[in-house]
């Protein structure tokens, strides 16, 4: 963990943004009391588009954009749905 004061903070940044990137732990204080943190962001996983293909079984997709038969939603559903 490093600890640098306000003025040190604003003449380094960049460098202590690396050292963020790099893992380590930067406290910012004012007169010696730790009052801020640096941290990298949490990044969220963006969409992938794609991904699944040729990991589907071939005609999957196609199959599940028809309808359904009657016959195949009363099984699907363990009985006669109701008209």
């Amino acid at each position: 963990m490093r600890q640098v004061n306000v003025h040190e903070a604003k003449s380094t940044l960049s460098k202590l943004i690396e050292a963020v990137e790099a893992g380590e732990r930067v406290i910012i204080a004012r007169a010696g009391e730790p009052v801020a943190e640096l941290v990298p962001l949490r990044r969220r996983p963006g969409v992938r588009i794609g991904t699944l293909k040729g990991k589907l079984p071939e005609g999957l997709a196609d199959s599940l954009a028809e309808p359904w038969s009657r016959a195949e939603l009363d099984a699907l559903f363990g009985q006669p749905l109701e008209p």
